[in-house]
């Protein structure tokens, strides 16, 4: 199995958005983040191929982007699940994934620190991240068996723009 773990794209500015009393969960992308999302999209879908499984946060802003990928993969469904709520114990998302051991390419989109720290851990077992997933960023793990805790190969981990630039290719 392949994991492709994807931050959300450039959302509201969170002090901000705390000014109008919505909840954070609430808070969109912004109309940049939204365009550079398109082009992270092919990007990506020029280096991974076909996604099996796409799933997102139920935060507004990951659920937004998650519809940017799923448009450029022609409609693919998006599952919502709490396991990449900020916060939630990596050992849940590791349980969640090995449920979906069938899929060749699970793609998930999510939040930092969370995201990053879960990357850490799926392939050293340390809590704490050792890696920087900038808005708009992926990285792909790869899975010999059934997805552990330090059980992945990181194969790569790609800024924004890097991606994008992939798109014009």
């Amino acid at each position: 199995m392949r994991l492709l773990i994807v931050r959300h794209a450039i959302a509201e500015d969170k002090d901000v958005w705390a000014q109008t009393s919505q909840d954070d969960d609430a808070r969109p992308l912004t109309d940049l983040g939204k365009r550079k999302m398109v082009r992270v999209a092919r990007g990506l879908r020029k280096i991974v191929g076909p996604i099996n499984l796409l799933a997102a946060s139920p935060l507004v802003r990951a659920q937004q982007t998650a519809a940017i990928v799923a448009a450029e993969y022609k409609g693919l469904p998006i599952e919502t699940t709490s396991v990449l709520v900020p916060g939630k114990p990596l050992a849940e998302f590791a349980k969640w994934l090995v449920d979906r051991g069938d899929s060749e390419l699970v793609a998930v989109v999510g939040h930092e620190p969370h995201l990053s720290a879960l990357a850490t851990w799926l392939i050293t077992g340390v809590e704490k991240s050792r890696i920087e997933l900038k808005k708009g960023a992926a990285c792909l793990i790869q899975f010999d068996g059934m997805p552990k805790k330090a059980g992945g190969s990181l194969s790569w981990s790609l800024a924004p723009a890097h991606l994008r630039d992939l798109a014009r290719r």
